[in-house]
């Protein structure tokens, strides 16, 4: 199996009930993390991935390999348990153009406060919602000179399998493997309603592709190589991707961004857009 980025066989499942078995008073978060100094199993900044191995656990527990203890306590997730705390923040409409509002002010979303902000925003103004990010991520949350926020942008985890962009790169299942945390997905990306300024996203998207490497490599200990997107034609046109020069690669078949079984979403079209000129090349080893 391929779980979380690791491939899961039966001696890696044995080791687990071996652990499980012999610590009997061990919770699930001490599980985790003995497992993930065992396998070694670290982000590029070297912490240890907690948060994908108690995904990696609670699957395996779903499909019957293992039975894990007892939870002790509710999740402590950040959104999962408790609604997103409202924000108050201008909305006046905004009309003019684009060098009217400039230099724009990109931030990477960290305090509090601006997490807050981010979080309402997208809960209130994307058509998918929001509800808390997992593993490695960056967002963005965008202001004018005035700082009048203007847009909200979310990278995460590319998706596990995407047949239009495995043959885009020529991976196959062992490059795709190894090479899949250098791609980052945009999974929000969002322009106030009330923000109506002609080349606004395409020129927020060019000054995000000129930073975003920089600050992984900052946040998680490695460098991204290339952003991928889906763009739902059901509601939009993706001219902003294109005008920012992102590559057409292709449809999604429809299936959910994990590989979970059957067709559970529209189709959507993918887009893509490489950070380094040799990207062909790095995402091929």
């Amino acid at each position: 199996m391929l779980l979380q980025g690791r491939e899961i066989g039966s001696e890696e499942v044995e080791q687990i009930r071996e652990m499980i078995a012999a610590n009997s008073g061990w919770h699930r978060t001490q599980i985790s993390r003995e497992l993930c100094r065992m396998w070694d199993w670290r982000a590029g900044n070297g912490r240890i991935k907690d948060m994908a191995c108690r995904t990696l656990l609670l699957k395996l527990e779903a499909r019957g390999f293992l039975n894990l203890p007892p939870r002790r306590k509710e999740s402590v997730n950040a959104y999962r348990n408790r609604q997103i705390p409202a924000v108050s923040y201008a909305s006046d409409a905004i009309c003019c153009p684009l060098k009217a509002l400039l230099p724009l002010e990109i931030k990477l979303v960290q305090g509090q406060e601006h997490m807050q902000l981010f979080s309402a925003l997208l809960k209130c103004h994307h058509y998918l919602g929001y509800s808390g990010a997992v593993g490695e991520n960056l967002k963005y949350l965008v202001e004018d000179q005035a700082g009048r926020p203007m847009a909200c942008l979310l990278f995460g985890s590319a998706a596990w399998k995407l047949a239009a962009r495995d043959r885009f790169l020529g991976w196959d299942d062992t490059s795709r493997n190894r090479n899949l945390p250098l791609i980052t997905n945009n999974m929000r990306f969002l322009i106030l309603p009330w923000v109506k300024v002609e080349h606004l996203a395409s020129h927020i998207l060019g000054r995000i592709a000129r930073r975003i490497s920089d600050d992984w490599l900052q946040q998680y200990g490695h460098e991204v190589v290339l952003l991928e997107t889906f763009v739902d034609t059901l509601r939009f046109q993706g001219t902003c991707y294109r005008a920012a020069n992102w590559l057409h690669v292709g449809r999604s078949t429809g299936r959910t961004r994990n590989g979970k079984g059957g067709i559970q979403a529209a189709p959507k079209e993918i887009y893509l857009y490489p950070l380094h000129r040799r990207y062909l090349s790095i995402l091929e080893r």
